[in-house]
C-alpha cells in the first residue's frame, strides 16, 4: 500500500492550500479515507474523514467551516481543501485509509505515507 501526500507548503495566515493523496496498492473505492495531522510536540489528530462513496464527511471541531475533504474514486485520490489557515494549522498532514465501526467511529488502518508539511506563517 502506498499513500503519497502532496500540496503542502508555506502560506500566510488567512491563505489556502489544497492537499492531495494518491493511493495505490488497495481497492480505493471500498475504503473510508481521512486526513490526520501532527504538529511538533503534539499528538497526532484526526482532521477529517470521508465515506467510501464520498457521501458523508466528518471534521474536527476546529476545522469545521474551513476545511473540506473530498475524493475522486476514479483517480484513487483524496483531497483536503484548507481555507482561512491559521498558524496553529502548521503540521505534517497525512492521509489514511480506514473504516467505520458499529458506532460510526473512524478507525484507521496502519498504513502511513511520508506526509506533507504545511506551514502557516507571516
Amino acid at each position: 500500500v502506498q499513500l503519497v501526500e502532496s500540496g503542502g507548503g508555506l502560506v500566510q495566515p488567512g491563505g489556502s492550500l489544497k492537499l492531495s493523496c494518491a493511493v495505490s496498492g488497495l481497492t480505493f473505492s471500498i475504503y473510508a479515507m481521512s486526513w490526520y495531522r501532527q504538529a511538533p510536540g503534539k499528538a497526532r489528530e484526526l482532521v477529517a474523514d470521508i465515506t467510501k462513496d464520498g457521501g458523508s464527511t466528518n471534521y474536527a471541531d476546529s476545522m469545521k467551516g474551513r476545511f473540506t475533504i473530498s475524493r475522486d474514486n476514479a483517480k484513487n485520490t483524496v483531497y483536503l481543501q484548507m481555507n482561512s489557515l491559521k498558524p496553529e494549522d502548521t503540521a505534517v498532514y497525512y492521509c489514511k485509509a480506514g473504516y467505520y465501526n458499529g458506532r460510526h467511529e473512524y478507525i484507521p488502518y496502519n498504513y502511513w505515507g511520508q506526509g506533507t508539511q504545511v506551514t502557516v506563517s507571516s
